[in-house]
């Protein structure tokens, strides 16, 4: 029977397993932590009964694909549940705008450049399926929908900064420089739009669901599956060497690549590891959990219904934070997602006590405190926050890296900073998961597509390792 171990149970790593798992692979699942999930974990972090995701808490590109269609998840606890408000984006008027599922309720409450919304998100958002196809796959690939990649591959190479002028509001300008942002690049770079453009149309096609009973019952999910499979998985065991697994047929790696690199020591072909060791990652995320009584007080009414609100004021001053990030300084306001996961899923509260999530974008490897800065800022957007705040948790980018490997320096992008890695991520070959040893593969969210498309990355690194199952086969039937 063939053997298979997978190092890391992020969603891709236990995506991988069920993959294999499910072709008759003997799988096992080792992981350094003392719980599964890597970034679906959720915990009471704040005070008893207030359940907190620790770092993915929105699902947008996890709904529909061909890992979602292939795998029934819903069967084995797991749930999907939306807000009214997919995003927001307050102003410092007290106005704002507000991200819907429907295209036509957002560019209504965009005036006069509901318009352009409608032109930008609306024929994206009806041919989304498959434009997903080819979108989360690796981007050297015979695209299936070349014509409908081709439109959206228009918008996403723009520079958010150039897309971004097709609208005129303060409104809409600030509600895609919010979503844009996301990526955590410099609005005048190429291909910064491809995250805003990607999430703004999910946003209409699939919403941006959280998990119900936070986003750890993703992880339980998967890991029952590949258990149902036949596979093991064991918490708390760290490997350090490909050495201490045995010989397995298939090794894949839920890591970060130098780690990668490290775990395969001299194995790894030198032009390889050199590669992996140099792979650049970005900002980084320094996160605040805030336990608040009776909600976040929004100015901008809209913000109080959205499950995430984007708070950083006008485009201009979301183009520059990010500007100031990228080139390694800390924004005196910088630019903050706050998850409001509990206006979607009230089981996560107890009584009127609410679990806030909320991280700034940071230069890469901060070592200072942003905890103020993040207060100041929902304080400027929601006066009397101050008085709702009844305990939080903090994780710092160092914390965050020590919390999860994969997140170096706090990067929870996880190097989809630059529109080169953005295509040859982690390295420029034909196989992005092949690491150069024979049936060893990096499956974690440095490989295509990416952070946020949970399980993909270990749904494509799987199905790779199984072509050279089927080669080796091959070749010994000729034999």
């Amino acid at each position: 029977m063939t053997d298979a171990v997978v190092v890391g149970s992020g969603p891709n790593g236990l995506a991988a397993a069920v993959v294999l798992a499910s072709e008759g692979v003997r799988v096992r699942v080792f992981e350094a932590a003392d719980t599964v999930g890597g970034g679906t974990r959720s915990s009471e972090l704040t005070l008893p009964g207030l359940l907190h995701d620790e770092c993915s808490g929105f699902h947008p590109l996890a709904v529909d694909t061909p890992f979602s269609r292939r795998f029934d998840l819903r069967s084995l606890g797991l749930n999907w549940l939306w807000p009214e408000v997919q995003y927001a984006h307050p102003l410092d008027d007290g106005r704002g705008a507000a991200a819907y599922r429907s295209v036509a309720e957002t560019a209504a409450g965009l005036g006069s450049d509901g318009g352009a919304w409608r032109t930008v998100f609306g024929a994206l958002t009806e041919r989304f399926g498959g434009i997903t196809e080819d979108f989360l796959r690796p981007m050297l690939h015979m695209p299936a929908h070349p014509v409908l990649l081709a439109r959206f591959g228009a918008y996403a190479a723009m520079p958010a900064a150039l897309l971004g002028r097709r609208w005129s509001t303060p409104q809409a300008r600030a509600l895609f420089g919010g979503v844009a942002a996301h990526a955590l690049r410099p609005f005048a770079s190429p291909m910064s739009s491809a995250i805003g453009v990607a999430l703004g149309t999910a946003a209409h096609a699939y919403g941006w669901p959280v998990a119900q009973g936070g986003s750890r019952a993703i992880a339980a999910a998967m890991a029952s599956l590949v258990e149902k499979s036949g596979g093991t998985i064991e918490t708390g065991v760290r490997v350090e060497s490909l050495d201490e697994l045995g010989r397995p047929d298939l090794v894949l790696l839920d890591t970060s690549p130098a780690d990668a690199a490290r775990i395969a020591g001299d194995r790894m072909p030198k032009r390889t590891a050199r590669a992996y060791r140099r792979y650049r990652h970005g900002p980084g995320a320094f996160k605040v959990e805030f336990a608040v009584e009776g909600g976040v007080p929004w100015a901008h009414e809209p913000s109080r219904r959205a499950g995430t609100v984007h708070v950083c004021g006008s485009f201009a001053e979301t183009a520059a934070v990010e500007r100031q990030v990228h080139r390694g300084v800390m924004p005196e306001r910088p630019y903050v997602l706050v998850g409001q996961q509990f206006v979607a899923d009230p089981s996560r509260s107890a009584g009127n006590l609410h679990p806030l999530y909320a991280y700034a974008h940071v230069p890469h490897g901060y070592t200072g405190d942003a905890t103020e800065a993040i207060t100041a800022q929902i304080e400027r957007f929601a006066p009397g926050f101050r008085d709702t705040v009844r305990a939080t948790h903090v994780r710092s980018t160092t914390e965050m890296s020590v919390h999860n490997p994969n997140y170096v320096g706090g990067d929870i992008v996880t190097g989809a900073n630059s529109a080169l890695q953005l295509v040859f991520r982690p390295r420029p070959t034909l196989d992005p998961y092949a690491t150069g040893i024979p049936g060893v593969y990096l499956c974690s969210a440095a490989t295509p597509p990416g952070a946020g498309a949970h399980g993909m990355c270990g749904f494509h690194a799987a199905q790779s390792a199984l072509g050279y199952l089927e080669r080796g086969a091959a070749r010994r039937a000729r034999g």
